[in-house]
C-alpha cells in the first residue's frame, strides 16, 4: 500500500514536470536559429516571399508565439505531439515506429555496461593492489577517456572491414527476407557492435564506482565482525560489501539510463542504427520543431520513468530504505 502511495505521488509530480519540460523546450527551440519554413522553401527551390508565407500559414508558424505555445501543450495534454511538416507524417506515429529500436539498442547496452562494470569493479576490490586491478583501472579509464564516435569508428573498421565478423550499418540485412527465428539472429547480430561501443563507456564509470565504493564498505565494523566470525570470503564480499555498496551504482544507473538515449544520437548515426536518437539529429538539420519536441518529450518522459523504477529497487537491494 505504501508504495503504491508512493508511485501515485511521483506519477502526479511526474506531470507536472513533464509540463514544465514542455514550455522550456519549446522556447529554446523556438531561439534556436533558423526558419523552417525557409529552410523548405530553399530546399523546393521556391524561397520567395509569398511561397514561404503560405507555409508559415500552413504550418501555423505566422502566429504568435504564446499561441503556439497554447496550441502544442494542449495537444500534449491529448497526447497528441502534433504533425511533422517535413516527414508528413503525425509526430507519434514516427517516433513509435522509431522508439523500439531505440529501447532495444540502449537497454542491450545498459544491461551490458552493468553487468560488466559491476563484475570488473568488484574484481578490482577484491585483488586491490594486484595486476588484476591496476589493468581493469586501466583499461576502464581509457574507455571512459575515448570519444564515442572513435570507439565505434574503430569497431566498424576492425570486426566489420578487415575481419568481417559482424555487419556495421544498420538493424537489418537489407533485402535478405529474413522471417521468425533467422529474423532474430540478424538484429542481433546488427545489435552488437552498436551496443557494445555504447554500453564500453557507462561500463568503465560503473567499474571504477562499484570498486571505489567496495573499498570503502570492506573497511567498515560489519565486514570486519564478519569476517572475525569466519564467514567464507566470497559470502561476505556477495552478501555484505556487494549488496552495501552497489546502492550508488543504482543511483548513478537510474541517472544515466535516460542519457543513454542522447547517448544513443551518436551511436545510431555512425551505425545507420534506426532509432529516435538519429530521427531526432535529422529533424535538427531540417528544423523539424514538432518533431524535436516530440523526441524531447518521449526522452524526458523516459527520464522520469527510469527515477522511479530506480527508487523501487532500492527498497529491493536494501529493505531499510523506505518510500515516502
Amino acid at each position: 500500500m505504501q508504495k503504491l502511495s508512493f508511485i501515485a505521488k511521483r506519477l502526479i509530480k511526474a506531470v507536472f514536470v513533464l509540463l514544465a519540460i514542455v514550455v522550456l523546450n519549446f522556447f529554446l527551440i523556438r531561439a534556436a536559429p533558423g526558419d523552417p519554413a525557409q529552410v523548405m522553401a530553399g530546399e523546393a527551390g521556391a524561397a520567395d516571399e509569398i511561397f514561404i508565407a503560405q507555409l508559415r500559414e500552413q504550418f501555423g508558424l505566422d502566429r504568435p508565439l504564446h499561441e503556439q505555445l497554447l496550441v502544442y501543450v494542449g495537444g500534449i495534454v491529448t497526447l497528441d505531439m502534433g504533425y511533422s511538416y517535413r516527414q508528413q507524417q503525425p509526430v507519434a506515429e514516427l517516433i513509435f515506429d522509431r522508439l523500439p529500436a531505440t529501447l532495444l539498442l540502449t537497454g542491450t547496452a545498459f544491461v551490458v555496461s552493468i553487468l560488466l562494470g559491476v563484475l570488473l569493479g568488484a574484481l578490482a576490490a577484491a585483488r586491490v593492489g594486484q595486476w588484476t586491478d591496476s589493468l581493469i583501472t586501466v583499461v576502464a579509464l581509457v574507455f571512459y577517456a575515448t570519444p564515442l564516435f572513435w570507439i565505434a569508428l574503430m569497431a566498424i573498421l576492425l570486426f566489420s572491414v578487415q575481419l568481417g565478423w559482424l555487419p556495421g550499418f544498420g538493424m537489418e540485412s537489407v533485402g535478405a527476407g529474413h522471417s521468425g527465428f533467422d529474423r532474430v539472429l540478424d538484429v542481433l547480430q546488427h545489435l552488437i557492435l552498436p551496443a557494445t561501443t555504447l554500453g564500453l563507456f557507462f561500463m568503465a564509470i560503473y567499474a571504477r564506482l562499484t570498486r571505489a565504493s567496495m573499498l570503502e564498505v570492506m573497511d567498515m565494523d560489519f565486514v570486519k565482525t564478519a569476517r572475525a566470525k569466519g564467514l567464507p570470503p566470497g559470502r561476505i564480499t556477495r552478501l555484505h560489501v556487494l549488496r552495501n555498496a552497489i546502492l550508488p551504482v543504482i543511483t548513478l544507473a537510474g541517472i544515466q539510463a535516460g542519457q543513454l538515449v542522447g547517448g544513443a544520437v551518436l551511436t545510431e548515426t555512425v551505425f545507420a542504427w534506426p532509432g529516435i536518437g538519429r530521427l531526432m539529429f535529422d529533424a535538427l538539420l531540417q528544423r523539424d520543431y514538432n518533431l524535436l519536441l516530440g523526441v524531447f518529450f518521449v526522452s524526458s518522459a523516459m527520464v522520469i520513468l527510469f527515477n522511479l523504477v530506480t527508487d523501487i529497487i532500492y527498497t529491493l537491494v536494501d529493505p531499510r530504505i523506505e518510500l515516502k
